[in-house]
């Protein structure tokens, strides 16, 4: 017998016990006759009686003789006694009156008790909703996971752009879960879980609904922070509703966004105890990822853009067995990307994608589509047609640099060091070979600290290098400080985040690059970046060398940069008269492209042939 059927006869048992106390005070009420208080008197006088009950306001008892009614009990209400002698000497026929205090007895006994339990509900619920609990405290132990069902989703893989590799690995998912007899064929099974990495706005989650749009199944979506709440147990148990849920749908994907927030390894911090909730949470996932049988169609996706946090026995063969990187885009993959969003936008015939990528090296599929929005709202702000190449150019300067700020008033005299400091920058860049070439040049202040900016174009995607490109890299950086020096004799403040730049280069290629030729090849230092996102988001280790070797880091470091400095000085000294010539017409125009740098500086790149034959 189920739980459910012993449920319902329960409920048949006590409506028939009800339903039998009910006939019983009903038959008990038919056989008593109500009588007024006047014929009480005269059936006593006349005999009739038998025996009475009498309490304070009520007299019960039986006759001798039954009543014309049939009845033989009888109840009536006490009257008075002086009043009765009183009222028999007119003949009239009295029964006392109670006043009826039922309304009242009840509205006290239950009118206070529907107000603390409606006070409670009301209150329990505020507190359910503000614990971000769903449907209240009923509802906490279930899942929160938005159930996309075949095409909901809207999302195909031709809207998936740059990231074919991904694509194809994720094919064979798509292709399971049409056809699970096929691929099984020769004994073989397909990952219970696949988790994609990949830095921020590189396409993990759109990629994960493409593969429920192409597979038409059901797409259960939740994300990693949505399993933890602060009742120990709740996580646990919504796992264990999601993947009954997709169970009971199967085939189906079950798609877990932001899985570090749910994942994390266990025991980083010590003394921080082993049964919180987050912990229950991630075991319960690895009980159910041991649990189910892939060959029933159900995959698990996962997302993370933090893998290096994760636990390891999340990660172990037979949970998620295959992990699928989803990269920063290439130039490629970049022009493709930009084809997709510029289906939407009206273009002038003038916008090519190809210039465009090459003008956006580094930047994700979520960058991308931002860009070509921004285009398009510059266009519109200008009251264009059609969203040009310009357009593009200023968003891309836009969103590197910031937004111009034409309303910082710079006095003449700042005006002139920034645009001897930018022009510096971009001679060296136009005389050193293997260095991007600059494409445009600006003294319009920008953003929240940039009193100018030089922007440089990469060529093609670069993924080493050298010793010379590091130290040409440095010169560029210095330029600016450089020009300052010899133009002015003096130095400023604007060259801070260059020198910042510069002396991390610097310890990089002694500390971990292997470039000293004093220290040798030899790493000193750990990278404190994250494995994705490239900045040092890691608390410093604590060094493990002596103090010797930490003085002649220090020393190798100054004597990297001097000479750097060294060399800039020198090369722009060299061509003072060009830089005179283009900071004159830097401050005439504000900003120069790259074909007036190229007509302006004239023989000044003609350094690149002589430095590269050296």
């Amino acid at each position: 017998m189920t739980k459910e059927t012993r449920f319902n006869i329960g409920y048949a048992i006590a409506a028939f016990l009800g339903v039998l106390v009910i006939q019983y005070f009903l038959g008990a009420a038919r056989e008593i006759a109500p009588i007024p208080y006047s014929q009480f008197q005269e059936l006593l006088r006349s005999g009739k009686v038998a025996e009475i009950g009498i309490s304070d306001r009520f007299i019960q008892g039986t006759l001798k003789e039954p009543l014309p009614s049939g009845h033989t009990r009888f109840a009536t209400t006490r009257v008075d006694p002086d009043f009765a002698k009183e009222l028999q000497q007119y003949g009239v026929t009295y029964t006392g009156q109670i006043e009826s205090t039922l309304l009242r007895d009840i509205l006290s006994w239950v009118l206070p008790v529907l107000i603390f339990f409606g006070l409670w509900t009301y209150l329990a619920n505020r507190f359910a909703n503000g614990a971000g609990l769903g449907g209240g405290l009923m509802q906490i132990g279930k899942s929160k996971a938005k159930v996309y069902v075949e095409i909901d989703t809207g999302v195909k893989f031709d809207d998936v752009a740059g990231v074919d590799e991904a694509k194809d690995e994720l094919r064979e998912i798509v292709e399971f879960l049409k056809n699970p007899e096929q691929y099984g064929r020769l004994g073989g099974r397909m990952p219970k879980g696949v988790l994609l990495v990949g830095p921020p706005g590189t396409g993990k989650t759109l990629l994960a609904k493409a593969v429920a749009g192409e597979a038409k199944v059901p797409f259960f979506s939740i994300s990693g922070s949505e399993f933890v709440e602060m009742f120990v147990g709740v996580g646990a148990a919504r796992v264990r509703d999601l993947f009954s849920q997709a169970r009971e749908k199967a085939p189906a994907i079950i798609f877990i966004d932001e899985l570090d927030a749910l994942g994390r390894a266990r025991g980083v911090v010590p003394y921080a105890g082993g049964h919180d909730e987050k912990e229950q949470t991630l075991n319960q996932l690895l009980v159910e990822l041991d649990g189910f049988d892939s060959r029933t169609g159900l995959v698990l996706l996962a997302a993370t853009n933090r893998p290096e946090i994760l636990d390891p026995a999340l990660l172990r063969a037979g949970r998620f067995d295959r992990q699928v990187l989803v990269d920063r885009p290439d130039k490629r993959g970049r022009v493709q990307i930009l084809q997709v969003h510029m289906r939407k936008a009206k273009l002038a015939p003038d916008v090519d994608a190809e210039k465009v990528a090459a003008l956006t090296p580094g930047f994700t599929g979520a960058d991308l589509a931002n860009l070509v929005n921004e285009a398009a709202l510059l266009a519109t702000r200008r009251g264009a047609d059609a969203v040009t190449m310009a357009d593009f150019n200023n968003a891309v300067e836009r969103i590197v640099a910031g937004l111009e700020k034409r309303n910082r008033l710079l006095n003449p005299k700042e005006r002139e060091i920034v645009a001897y400091h930018e022009m510096g920058h971009a001679l060296v860049a136009l005389a050193l070979p293997g260095v991007d070439p600059v494409h445009k040049v600006s003294i319009i202040p920008r953003g929240v600290g940039a009193l100018g900016y030089t922007i440089q174009r990469p060529t093609e995607d670069r993924f080493l290098m050298t010793r010379d490109e590091l130290e040409n890299k440095m010169a560029v950086l210095l330029g600016g400080r450089a020009a300052e020096l010899i133009v002015f004799g003096h130095l400023s403040t604007g060259a801070a985040d260059d020198l910042a730049r510069v002396t991390d280069i610097a310890r990089s290629m002694v500390t971990k690059y292997g470039m000293s030729e004093r220290l040798g090849h030899v790493a000193l230092e750990k990278d404190r970046r994250t494995f994705l996102a490239g900045q040092d988001l890691l608390p410093p280790q604590e060094r493990d060398y002596a103090d010797e070797t930490a003085a002649a880091i220090d020393e190798e470091v100054r004597t990297i940069v001097q000479a750097a400095m060294q060399r800039t000085v020198k090369l722009l000294e060299e061509r003072r008269d060009v830089l005179e010539r283009t900071a004159r017409r830097l401050l005439e125009k504000e900003t120069l492209d790259e074909a007036e740098l190229a007509q302006l500086a004239g023989p000044a790149g003609s350094a690149r042939s002589e430095l590269a034959a050296e």
